[in-house]
């Protein structure tokens, strides 16, 4: 009886579907709408599996690629979430390959170390969404926890490992983490390590957060692609 979301992405041959992992999310980020949820529950594997086949009943094409980055934080129902992943990508499940399995986390270091220690080939994305502590703690609380430098330190451990890539995921909000000065310390902060940057300008809700303008983005994103050293930038438009 509990609402959850997921959603379907089209592009060319690569068909994403972006899964819940919970009801609601304890995290608490400060421009997202599901934090103003709470959180509720965790979701079974069953639970996150069947959102995949609902999704791929809609889509006229092959489902290509999963990411756990819906509803909630992955890390935090880390077994059910593992378990799914492990059938999504198991011969007897649904063969995809361990690439095209994506776990996105806000920052939750132990289990992030944990990931690593296990050596899950499934790729990894951490939500950074600022280049100092103190403008990730009001955005983040998460980071009063487990701080900027401890969580980029973690990706290179995992971009150390054969054939893997960490992705640092990076949310632009207008007046809080987009002045070029951002865009110059997170190419300093990623420097010397193999991984990818997604920039994804914020998608407005009723809250007080707003999307930079399009030159601050385009901007933004120029002194990344100018300064990038074994980093790739992707932009979300």
């Amino acid at each position: 009886g509990k609402m959850i979301e997921s959603v379907l992405m089209e592009e060319g041959k690569r068909i994403t579907v972006c899964l819940s992992t919970q009801v609601g999310c304890a995290v608490d980020c400060d421009f997202c709408a599901t934090a103003k949820m709470g959180f509720v529950k965790n979701l079974t594997a069953g639970e996150i599996i069947d959102q995949f086949l609902q999704l791929q009943k809609i889509s006229d094409q092959k489902v290509t690629n999963v990411v756990f980055m819906g509803m909630g934080e992955p890390f935090h129902n880390y077994e059910n979430v593992l378990n799914a992943a492990d059938i999504f990508h198991s011969h007897k499940g649904f063969n995809l390959a361990s690439t095209r399995i994506t776990i996105s986390t806000a920052g939750l270091l132990p289990q992030i170390k944990r990931f690593i220690k296990e050596k899950r080939r499934y790729k990894l994305s951490i939500s950074l969404n600022a280049t100092d502590d103190g403008v990730r703690e009001g955005i983040m609380p998460i980071n009063k926890k487990w701080h900027i430098n401890d969580l980029i330190k973690a990706g290179k451990e995992y971009s150390n490992q054969k054939k893997r890539m960490v992705m640092f995921e990076y949310v632009l909000l207008k007046g809080i983490n987009d002045s070029m000065n951002n865009a110059l310390q997170l190419s300093q902060l990623l420097k010397g390590i193999p991984c990818k940057l997604n920039l994804i300008p914020y998608n407005e809700t009723d809250g007080v957060y707003q999307r930079p303008d399009e030159t601050v983005i385009k901007r933004f994103s120029e002194i990344l692609h100018k300064n990038r050293d074994e980093y790739r930038v992707l932009l979300r438009w």
